[in-house]
């Protein structure tokens, strides 16, 4: 995900009256409003309430890297004791931050945000522990994955040994300080699809989920230096941007029909910058003046995706304030709700849970009920299926109190989406009957 300014906090639990009130509410099954969703298919059990647990770089867990197991695994119960408190009923956790894994990948290493080694065993298995604690807990563990990213630096060296991107160095392209696995070559393709999917094959998780990065945001005066493979594999195109779009789709549509054909209940989402292209841009893109659109920055076509049906839910990160100039939360709820209708695609709507209470954020995010205001608007557009917020070390702190106050507000009762996470369920697209 991209974040600014994200820093770290201590972990501190509610006040004591909001946990009282936590113990007295019912657990409901169903939405209570009943609505359908995502153009008019039924959702059978409720909305989505979920939260991110981001890995990458100790974001929000583990804490630091090199705990012991016995604290690692206390402080991820943390995080979804936390989740039930506050009536959430999913959590996204990052289990390959950097093209390494938090599970014994026979694909790539372990990640260094367990030991501070990569490569090296924490004595656990963190996917196995979460997917088992979630689904003890009624929630749904969506497994979260980047692509294409290899490491925060530009430096292979510093990469383990049997790390891929060093046994294969021609397969990485160091751009903006950081290293990322090159999008235009078949074989980076597959392989990546492969380190994800071993996840479906060994694991019950809900969902496979991806963030918003593709091909990296922009850095001025730098070149994502693809010019061989362009050459090569880029004949028929009208131009670089337009092989990068199909190098994208390929890979969201190979994914999501290989998902399909491992686990067919498994559903694939993806997490994306919000605006995909702004209407000044294309007239069939949002009212917004965003300085970045997925269509041409990231190469990342996220409409196609959803008219296309290649995703089951797509989580837009609509992190502004309702009446932002430049992208107005409620005019880019709007354009994704327009979007998905009528597709049978969900749409959950990420929410800038870090940014309540940030002095360096607008005026707005200094008012504890701006964030319950994004779930009241949401209520007026039916595709709406739920929301995730950003992120776990956020949830924990509320600094000031913004979390609890969409609690008070909206989640008066627990919604479980699938109450006897039943494995026998139907498909279509996404949707399970009850």
């Amino acid at each position: 995900m991209r974040r600014t300014g994200v820093a770290r906090r201590a972990f501190v639990l509610s006040a004591a009256g909001l946990l009282a009130a936590m113990t007295t509410a019912g657990d409901a099954v169903a939405s209570p409003s009943g609505r359908r969703r995502g153009g008019g298919l039924p959702w059978a059990a409720g909305e989505v309430r979920g939260m991110w647990i981001a890995t990458v770089a100790n974001i929000d867990w583990p804490s630091r890297p090199g705990l012991t197991a016995v604290r690692q695994e206390a402080e991820l119960f943390a995080h979804l004791d936390r989740a039930v408190e506050l009536r959430l009923n999913t959590v996204m956790l990052q289990v390959r931050p950097t093209a390494d894994a938090l599970w014994p990948s026979p694909y790539e290493p372990w990640a260094d945000c367990l030991t501070g080694t990569q490569g090296k065993d924490p004595g656990w298995d963190p996917l196995g522990t979460a997917v088992r604690a979630a689904h003890d807990r009624s929630l749904e563990l969506h497994a979260w994955f980047n692509p294409y990213r290899v490491a925060n630096h530009t430096d292979p060296t510093r990469l383990v040994a049997s790390h891929p991107a060093r046994l294969n160095p021609g397969w990485t392209v160091p751009y903006g300080g950081k290293l990322y696995y090159n999008p235009g070559l078949p074989e980076v393709r597959r392989f990546v699809q492969d380190a994800m999917l071993d996840a479906v094959r060994r694991y019950d998780i809900d969902a496979v989920h991806w963030d918003d990065y593709f091909y990296p945001y922009p850095v001025a005066g730098q070149a994502f230096d693809d010019d061989a493979e362009f050459e090569r594999y880029g004949g028929g195109f009208a131009d670089r941007a337009a092989w990068r779009r199909d190098n994208i789709d390929r890979l969201v549509r190979e994914t999501g029909e290989r998902i399909r054909a491992i686990k067919p209940h498994v559903r694939f989402g993806v997490s994306p910058f919000a605006v995909w292209r702004n209407k000044g841009t294309d007239p069939l893109g949002s009212d917004t003046r965003a300085g970045v659109q997925t269509y041409d920055d990231l190469h990342a076509d996220t409409r196609k995706w959803v008219k296309e049906g290649w995703i089951d839910y797509i989580c837009p990160q609509i992190y502004w304030h309702i009446g932002q100039t430049a992208a107005d939360y409620a005019k880019v709820l709007a354009w994704w709700s327009a979007t998905v209708r009528g597709t049978g695609v969900e749409l959950f709507v990420g929410e800038a849970l870090y940014k309540a209470g940030d002095p360096a954020q607008a005026d707005a995010w200094q008012d504890p009920a701006e964030l319950s205001r994004h779930l009241t608007l949401a209520r007026d557009h039916e595709e709406a299926g739920g929301h995730v917020f950003f992120s776990a070390k956020s949830v924990m702190a509320d600094r000031i109190g913004a979390m609890r106050r969409v609690v008070a507000d909206h989640y008066q009762d627990r919604v479980r989406l699938y109450p006897d996470r039943g494995r026998a369920r139907s498909r279509r697209r996404g949707r399970f009957p009850g």
